[in-house]
């Protein structure tokens, strides 16, 4: 018997993802380019010209010295560009020094670091070294140096942590980096499409940074999947490259091979559609929201952390909590249990006053 068709998930109560709707001109891109693969790029021409201008888009994001002329890729997601910015850099690394090659090699990051690094370490055989943050949850780079010796192969920044929406500081990072012989690489897979309207360094412009993760289908407002992978030369991602001689392209340097072209399409039409000035809206539309939610926690005698980016975390009780996703409410918690609301572009003033109608109810 057929059954009926399931309707998508609706992002009304959706207060835990990262992920947004996509902008209508990237659906309809994504719809157009779904069949082509530009993993064979000689093969599929159109969607490959597309890829190189979702390329220098992010790249213009993120401040890239030469947009234009930026190595990078759009990938699945965050995870499979910071898996390929630890593989980048450990087969860099490995092919430098005979002496280095004989060592276990490590990546040092901040505990704030997302869970592929831990994917990544596992599969690449490389130790992944994770240090302290400060009191306010970004990265201390005392602990950050003294981690780092002649094996580190990469030192991770993050810009805009999941759990608190922190930045770490990038300019300290890179200069230890540096020191080390290691590469750098920041993962601002959620922060990337809201960093270019604040006044936080965390871009190609300001620090020598290798690598650089930032996802068009999270604040971007493209279909997932649509991830990104930014280098600042051809160096990084020619260390990913593998032989394909079955393909009219010759190498490859992706991870998944074979990709759906929605996802390159997407990214270009939504960059297309709100590079500046929609993003820039959405951005403060978000960071007011996160502030009036913060403030609205507060005054009701929860411990709220201060937004840093569009990303509410406070002390809610488990019973609160579970009697908010009882009501319906998609939320999630940090690792120590806080209650954790990412304001993203779906994210309406309106939703968030019913969020506190309903927490007010819950705490009678």
């Amino acid at each position: 018997m057929r059954q009926p068709e399931p309707e998508p998930q609706s992002f009304d109560r959706v207060l835990s993802s990262m992920c947004t709707e996509p902008h209508p001109d990237a659906r309809a891109a994504a719809e157009r380019f779904l069949a082509t693969n530009p993993g064979d790029p000689a093969t599929y021409e159109a969607v490959a010209d597309l890829e190189a201008r979702a390329v220098e888009g992010l790249a213009t994001l993120a401040a890239h010295p030469t947009p234009a002329d930026a190595a990078g890729y759009v990938t699945s997601g965050g995870t499979e560009a910071n898996v390929q910015a630890v593989r980048s850099a450990r087969n860099r690394h490995e092919g430098s020094d005979a002496e280095k090659r004989e060592r276990d090699i490590n990546v040092v990051a901040p505990e704030s670091a997302h869970f592929s690094f831990h994917k990544a370490a596992e599969l690449l055989g490389v130790e992944l070294r994770t240090v302290p943050l400060d009191d306010d949850y970004r990265a201390d780079p005392d602990a950050v140096a003294a981690a780092v010796d002649d094996a580190t192969a990469l030192v991770v920044g993050v810009a805009g942590s999941t759990e608190y929406g922190r930045v770490d500081p990038i300019p300290e990072l890179a200069s230890i980096a540096e020191e080390a012989g290691a590469r750098f690489h920041v993962d601002a897979a959620w922060g990337g499409f809201v960093l270019p309207f604040t006044d936080h360094a965390w871009s190609f412009a300001d620090a020598p940074v290798d690598t650089l993760t930032i996802d068009p289908h999270k604040f971007g407002q493209a279909p997932v999947p649509a991830g990104g992978l930014l280098a600042r030369e051809d160096a990084s991602l020619d260390a990913l490259a593998v032989d394909t001689p079955y393909l009219e392209t010759r190498s490859q340097a992706t991870l998944t091979g074979t990709r759906s072209g929605a996802g390159v399409a997407g990214a270009v039409a939504a960059m297309d559609a709100l590079w500046p000035d929609g993003y820039r809206e959405a951005a403060e539309r978000a960071a007011e929201n996160a502030e009036w939610l913060a403030g609205e926690l507060a005054d009701r005698g929860y411990d709220a952390v201060e937004p840093e980016l569009p990303l509410v975390a406070a002390d809610v009780p488990e019973s609160e909590f579970r009697a908010l996703r009882d009501a319906g409410w998609k939320v999630s918690r940090t690792g120590t249990g806080e209650l954790r609301v990412v304001c993203m572009p779906h994210v309406t003033r309106a939703a968030l006053r019913a969020f506190i109608d309903d927490l007010d109810r819950i705490r009678r």
